[in-house]
């Protein structure tokens, strides 16, 4: 009696199909998590946006005016973003984050800013 000997494995046509539809669902993901990524550095920016506000405030109570990012005593720091102030007198200031770097793929938010009024801009991104 002769025993029949099966290969066991996989063939090439069963490989491709398994590596397309793993391409397929990569290239659907990466972009969804790339938003998220943006999403969160954003984040970030606008909670150094609103501690710099605080410090605002902060100066404002002990002083006269309001004063430029350099004067305040605290130091935002990011990699995807820069920080400035401008419009600084005795009742006004605007703070802004811009992006930088693979930052400034958020095309609607490259720039966010808060000013002494609470003024959130553009809005869609807060």
């Amino acid at each position: 009696m002769q025993v029949k000997k099966t290969l066991k494995g996989i063939t090439l046509i069963e490989l491709m199909v398994v590596i397309a539809i793993i391409g397929i669902l990569g290239a659907i993901a990466y972009p969804s998590y790339v938003g998220y990524v943006q999403e969160a550095r954003r984040a970030d920016a606008i909670a150094q946006l609103l501690e710099l506000q605080m410090a605002q405030e902060e100066w404002r109570l002990r002083n006269s005016s309001y004063a430029d990012l350099a004067s305040l005593n605290v130091t935002p720091s990011s990699q995807y973003y820069s920080f400035s102030t401008s419009n600084v007198g005795m009742e006004t200031y605007t703070l802004t984050a811009t992006a930088t770097g693979s930052q400034t793929g958020d095309v609607n938010c490259t720039s966010i800013s808060l000013n002494h009024n609470d003024e959130k801009t553009p809005a869609e991104c807060w």
